[in-house]
């Protein structure tokens, strides 16, 4: 049976748990594997490892660590948590939005709000 820690914790615990959970599951995707193929690899269900990815605070430490050594193997829990994989980088760096092309003269007017045009009043 499964006990729930959460009233046990302070909430700062708690977001600290969460934020673990967060970044697992951003390294996760940055190494681009599917959650139901590491939760197989790391001996769990996908539901653990959604809860892990969560931040569940019932989850253990042994979990949480066998998790990470099959998402990164050789990334220890110091590095995940400073976010020094560069996959992470890697990752935030794909997500930045670009620009196919610079606007022209005429868009950057069309798009300049502080001149507003000059409309007949009905």
């Amino acid at each position: 049976m499964k006990y729930d820690e959460t009233p046990m914790m302070t909430q700062s615990q708690v977001a600290e748990a969460k934020s673990i959970g967060e970044k697992l599951a951003r390294l996760r995707l940055a190494r681009r594997l599917r959650q139901s193929d590491a939760a197989a690899r790391a001996g769990m269900s996908r539901s653990t490892a959604a809860l892990i990815e969560r931040g569940d605070p019932g989850r253990t430490l042994a979990q949480v660590l066998r998790y990470l050594g099959v998402v990164a193997p050789g990334l220890t829990l110091l590095a995940l948590l400073q976010e020094e994989d560069p996959s992470l980088h890697a990752l935030a760096a794909r997500e930045i939005t670009k620009r196919a092309r610079p606007l022209s003269e005429a868009e950057l007017r069309e798009l300049d709000f502080r001149k507003l045009p000059s409309r007949p009043l009905e």
